[in-house]
């Protein structure tokens, strides 16, 4: 029931006119937090997020101050630029290092992107009651599937659907803050240093999506 709501809701803010040739917008920083969910109405995370926009790194974290029934207890620490994630746990002193194969996240607009429509959300005629953001839309490579992202006029990533063969995720952020207000979670943590890459298993897809899945 909850699957079939949302994307109803969805399909229900997509229906408009189709806008091309238009270009993606590229995000800034962000600090906030995010929560993600299956549409099977599975809370799969929730916690803080720092983003680098032109360094194009990312920390999230699991928010234990943020009381929920969230499955996953994550800390991951994203370089996309480079290729290279990190697993962390710094109640153990340990992580692992592992290699991305996709870099696509909820934070920023990827540039093949598509621009498949303009809506918004609420109210369009009652002032402060209305939210306009255009719907970027593009394939999941090299997964099979695709997304859907509502950024706002300013270019601030709202929600995100991933959709694949056998679920559907929905990012959602929130208390954004355009800055990164704490740099220092954007370094690799000294216990970290030195430590090889892993080896991917071969049919693997790392990325920060997998991660939830």
């Amino acid at each position: 029931m909850f699957a079939t709501t949302a994307l109803l809701v969805f399909m229900c803010l997509t229906i408009t006119t189709r806008a091309d040739h238009h270009q993606p917008c590229h995000t800034h920083n962000m600090t906030g937090l995010m929560s993600v969910m299956s549409l099977k109405g599975e809370m799969k995370a929730f916690g803080t997020f720092t983003y680098d926009s032109v360094g194009r790194k990312l920390r999230f974290k699991s928010n234990e101050s943020h009381p929920t029934n969230a499955s996953l207890d994550l800390d991951l620490l994203m370089f996309f630029e480079e290729g290279i994630f990190y697993e962390i746990d710094s109640r153990n002193q340990s992580c692992e290092k592992k290699k991305l194969q996709m870099s696509l996240h909820p934070f920023d607009i990827p540039d093949d992107a598509k621009l498949h429509s303009t809506v918004t959300t609420g109210s369009s005629s009652i002032e402060g009651e209305g939210l306009k953001v255009n719907v970027w839309t593009g394939p999941l490579t090299p997964m099979k599937g695709s997304y859907s992202m509502s950024v706002t006029m300013g270019c601030l990533p709202v929600t995100t659907f991933y959709f694949t063969d056998t679920t559907t995720f929905l990012f959602s952020n929130m208390d954004v803050e355009l800055k990164v207000k704490d740099p220092d979670l954007l370094v690799v943590p000294s216990f970290c240093h030195g430590k090889p890459v892993e080896d991917t298993p071969e049919g693997t897809v790392n990325s920060f999506l997998n991660e939830f899945m």
